[in-house]
């Protein structure tokens, strides 16, 4: 659970929302395979989230030179942050209970 909402504390820093859960993950790992199984999806999610915000901050920068792109620019940090937020804290709610959770549409670079 830590990962899931670390990934969440981490991002008012913005290299935190990485750094976090996987110390979190580093650290207790070894503890089960089940903490290891979240660690390793909140990471996942954490550096998908990151890739897809560095791309939609470059296409609304080029945007802005077209306009669209001051209206596009917020529009998509926000969806991003509201999907980070939602997902986060329920997968964070998931594995406080004790079941499996797995983000939907990210690409699992630590299996």
């Amino acid at each position: 659970m830590l990962c899931h909402i670390g990934g969440l504390l981490g991002s008012f820093v913005p290299p935190g929302n990485i750094i976090v859960p996987v110390v979190i993950w580093l650290l207790k790992k070894d503890q089960s395979a089940f903490i290891s199984e979240h660690g390793k999806e909140a990471i996942n999610f954490q550096i998908n989230l990151s890739v897809w915000a560095v791309i939609c901050f470059i296409v609304g920068f080029v945007l802005l030179f077209v306009i669209i792109g001051a209206f596009l620019l917020p529009l998509a940090f926000g969806v991003l942050g509201l999907a980070a937020l939602i997902l986060g804290i329920v997968a964070g709610v998931k594995a406080y209970e004790g079941n499996h959770y797995r983000y939907p549409f990210i690409i699992r670079l630590l299996k």
